[in-house]
């Protein structure tokens, strides 16, 4: 099984409802590492191409750079923590990554998204048949 991790960051504002209160606007610099999964390399020898992956990934965080998350799709209509930053995230990276994920089994297998020193969430999403 190879491996990829493709990382980023963005700074954004977020206020997320805790038992019913939501708490404070405040701001983190949040940094995002994608990681995706796969049991065979192309013909190039790769999983899957960095610079795919770094683009993809750039534009699903474009919208939230220096943003309010409250007020960014789909954090306008759920709450904006970091376990859905992070499962947004994954399932966009999926989506928009298409014909490059398909064959060969590369999958994403994770999405660790830190908001601040020590802490982070990961999402990995489930694979049919698990």
């Amino acid at each position: 099984m190879y491996e990829i991790t493709v990382s980023t960051t963005f700074s954004a504002a977020h206020a997320i409802v805790i038992r019913g209160e939501r708490e404070p606007l405040h701001g983190h610099d949040w940094r995002v590492e994608a990681v995706l999964a796969g049991p065979e390399l192309d013909e190039d020898s790769l999983l899957v191409d960095f610079h795919l992956v770094e683009g993809i990934l750039s534009g699903i965080v474009k919208p939230f750079r220096n943003a309010n998350l409250n007020d960014v799709p789909p954090f306008d209509k759920q709450n904006p923590s970091a376990e859905g930053v992070a499962r947004h995230i994954a399932d966009s990276l999926a989506a928009r990554l298409g014909s490059a994920l398909d064959g060969g089994g590369v999958r994403v297998a994770s999405v660790r998204v830190t908001e601040a020193p020590g802490c982070s969430a990961t999402y990995r999403p489930t694979t049919p048949g698990t």
